[in-house]
């Protein structure tokens, strides 16, 4: 997926936006701000969270109580939460990657290191398939 210079949220979102009734451009757009950690911050993976919107625009909000499906989707990304972390061990981007994209110098590592395509594809992977099961 990063081979088409798209985040791994947007790559995550690509995956179901169709199924999602979102065009692709919208899912992407939507995803952009959450790569790298959300806004290259080095936080909660954007895998985890393209993973997050998805879970969220799977479920179809309850007229007499939102707040059980708002309920509900938090039960399915604290599911998704295990799983991923049993496969990775974290679900933050700087612990994944072992770099800190917020830091300096660490863009150029994760590039010179070539994680972008030896690490990421894997986590879009386990994310989508994590969802694939939930949903």
């Amino acid at each position: 997926m990063h081979a088409h210079r798209i985040n791994c949220a947007q790559s995550v979102m690509s995956v179901f936006a169709e199924q999602m009734g979102l065009d692709l451009d919208t899912a992407v757009r939507v995803a952009m701000a959450f790569g790298g950690g959300m806004g290259r911050g080095g936080n909660t993976c954007g895998a985890v969270t393209g993973a997050y919107m998805v879970l969220g625009l799977a479920q179809t909000m309850s007229p007499d109580n939102p707040r059980e499906t708002i309920e509900k989707t938090y039960e399915l990304v604290r599911r998704f939460n295990e799983r991923f972390i049993e496969r990775h061990g974290s679900l933050l981007c700087r612990e994944l990657l072992g770099c800190d994209l917020s830091q300096p110098g660490g863009m150029e590592e994760a590039r010179k290191k070539d994680f972008f395509a030896n690490l990421c594809p894997n986590f879009v992977h386990d994310a989508v398939e994590i969802v694939e099961e939930l949903i």
